[in-house]
């Protein structure tokens, strides 16, 4: 079987400070790296083109949702190849956060699950197994959310708050609509379950460090519950 062509989408939004670190550890794995700048007010673009990724970048803030759609568009199209290459398909797109909350080392953990599995379209990164340096209302947040989750999408989910994940591109198609910001990632995992797909996941690590959340507490609640309250009810 020939090697899968994996990209990768890195969502980001006043990254400055560590979009060029994630950025150079990530191409260190893949040729394909492509960051979305969700109208950034700082040098979020210009560092990581000098670190060596593709860029698009949106004029006017979006969105994380819209930030990781515009992403997969553009890896769907097979004529965004490397540079010289063949047109050939993306088989997978990994995405992963611009703040360094997630590892690129730990990439080739979603790559092998997927290729192993056969069957799953979405892999998902478990930090549930690592809470040493989670803070205690996040492991709480996290376990409740999820539960509440799995129980919509009908199997069980460990870590749906966790945005490191993989996607088969066949998924793609139906991953382009849906809510703009961060109940997208949500709801990308409904979606993926009412088409009969399975989500599996594989254990990464948690990491904490400077990264300031852009996740607005009262606003992006009560999208979240609006958004359950609409698929329960269906």
């Amino acid at each position: 079987m020939d090697k899968p062509r994996v990209a990768a989408v890195i969502p980001a939004y006043n990254e400055e400070k560590h979009i060029g670190d994630v950025v150079r550890r990530t191409r260190q794995r893949l040729d394909d790296v492509l960051v979305v700048d969700d109208g950034s007010a700082d040098k979020t673009a210009e560092n990581a083109g000098e670190a060596g990724a593709s860029i698009i970048v949106h004029q006017q803030n979006q969105g994380k949702g819209e930030t990781i759609k515009t992403g997969l568009r553009h890896w769907l199209d097979p004529a965004n190849s490397p540079e010289g290459g063949i047109n050939r398909p993306v088989d997978f797109v990994i995405i992963l956060d611009a703040d360094g909350q997630h590892r690129p080392e730990e990439i080739e953990r979603f790559i092998t699950a997927a290729l192993s599995a056969g069957e799953p379209k979405l892999i998902l990164g478990n930090r549930m197994q690592d809470l040493s340096t989670m803070p205690v209302v996040r492991r709480f947040v996290n376990r409740w959310m999820s539960r509440q989750i799995s129980a919509v999408c009908g199997q069980e989910i460990p870590d749906t708050q966790c945005g490191y994940r993989l996607l088969h591109r066949d998924l793609i198609p139906d991953l382009l609509g849906g809510a703009a910001r961060f109940d997208y990632e949500t709801e990308m995992l409904i979606i993926a379950s009412r088409r009969g797909f399975r989500i599996d996941s594989v254990p990464i690590s948690t990491v904490y460090s400077d990264e300031v959340s852009s996740i607005h507490p009262v606003r992006d609640t009560i999208r979240f519950f609006k958004l359950m309250r609409r698929y329960q009810n269906r």
